[in-house]
């Protein structure tokens, strides 16, 4: 078991990649962006995303973000979970990881880093996962199209009846097909996709009035309540750190 804290520009980070330990990435300071073929993530210092051995993953710096990251042997890790998961990451856990990491990759058995290291595996099986923030993907093609376009413009408004007419399929079927392949509704999912937005311009500085007018939203106060059902706090809360 070993840890890491490294310091990134926005856009900076690390790209596509797997390894044989799993991997729990979150920011010291600052927002991140963790990728897997099938969901992402927008993350502040209060969470981290754990990343099971063998999966591939990005992880990037939103604005000027510390970057860390705890890797754990197959063979010592503390949760039964074989999916890319959501945790809330406490004061202590985030003070225990900078501890371990401070030892480096080879640190001695008695040292400070071993039993932080030790109390880790301790304390991680107890925090609590959460089900908010993540963005889950589709497999169709034409879903696929959909959703970069709304990744890169989430404000459009266009119906799936809309979208149908531009790729040759029923609004009926698009909106069937997407339930199945990530579990949401389109209405939920452009709703989240505008949240992950909202994430990303609050990181780098953005005033709460014109990230919410900027996303379509004519007053500040609605915006708040899209971005607490969401999330399940307000924005201000979400990017604090605990």
């Amino acid at each position: 078991m070993s840890a890491s804290i490294t310091d990134h520009q926005h856009g900076e980070g690390f790209g596509w990649h797997s390894h044989a330990f799993g991997q729990l990435s979150f920011p010291i300071s600052g927002v991140v962006r963790v990728l897997t073929p099938s969901l992402t993530w927008i993350i502040p210092s209060s969470r981290a995303v754990w990343v099971p051995p063998h999966v591939e993953h990005a992880i990037v710096a939103v604005g000027k973000s510390v970057i860390g990251g705890v890797y754990i042997e197959p063979d010592r890790l503390p949760w039964s979970w074989r999916e890319p998961t959501l945790i809330v990451v406490s004061t202590f856990a985030r003070e225990l990881v900078m501890s371990l990491a401070e030892g480096g990759h080879a640190y001695e058995a008695n040292s400070e880093a071993a039993l932080s290291a030790a109390l880790l595996l301790k304390v991680l099986p107890r925090i609590e996962s959460v089900h908010q923030g993540s963005l889950p993907l589709p497999r169709d093609d034409r879903l696929v199209k959909i959703c970069e376009y709304l990744l890169t413009d989430p404000t459009c408004e266009d119906s799936l009846d809309i979208w149908g007419e531009k790729l040759g399929a029923s609004g009926r079927t698009l909106a069937r097909h997407f339930r199945e392949e990530t579990g949401m509704t389109f209405r939920a999912w452009r709703q989240q996709a505008r949240v992950i937005e909202a994430i990303t311009r609050l990181a780098q500085g953005q005033s709460v009035t014109r990230v919410s007018a900027d996303l379509g939203y004519g007053r500040a106060s609605a915006f708040i309540a899209m971005f607490r059902q969401v999330t399940g706090e307000s924005p201000q809360r979400y990017l604090a750190s605990k």
